[in-house]
């Protein structure tokens, strides 16, 4: 049964509206389909695939959320906890510092001379690390 690609990856926030203009105006992923859940949320897309699904907290009735996906303390949200980061694959570096850059997003750059690889690194507004890959 071995692994063929990562499918997706979840982020529990209270900043739902934040965390999706963040993938969408910075990283370009598109909000797409996504089933009727009994909590708020966002399904992002990269072409015909959801990689990114956000799962919101609400607050004032945070019990369809508990029920479908369990408890999780909100004190412990910052971060990516045991996740150390999640990584893309991409082309056209230039135009990503650029528009990091025109938004005035910090982020951080670094090689990786063996693989052939350069790297950007940028916090969503979880603190979680996403990591852009442009293999030359």
């Amino acid at each position: 049964m071995p692994l063929k690609q990562l499918d997706h990856f979840s982020l529990r926030t209270l900043e739902v509206e934040k965390t999706r203009d963040f993938y969408v105006d910075i990283l370009g992923l598109t909000v797409g389909d996504r089933p009727n859940f009994d909590f708020p949320g966002y399904w992002l897309y990269i072409g015909g695939q959801a990689v990114v699904h956000i799962v919101g907290i609400d607050k004032d009735d945070p019990q369809g959320l508990i029920d479908y996906l369990g408890e999780v303390d909100v004190d412990d949200l910052d971060g990516s906890g045991s996740v150390d980061h999640l990584a893309f694959v991409a082309t056209k570096p230039e135009q990503l510092r650029l528009h990091l850059e025109d938004k005035d997003v910090p982020y951080r750059e670094r090689e990786v001379p063996s693989l052939n690889l350069y790297q950007i690194f940028v916090d969503d507004p979880n603190q979680v690390t996403v990591e852009i890959n442009y293999f030359e």
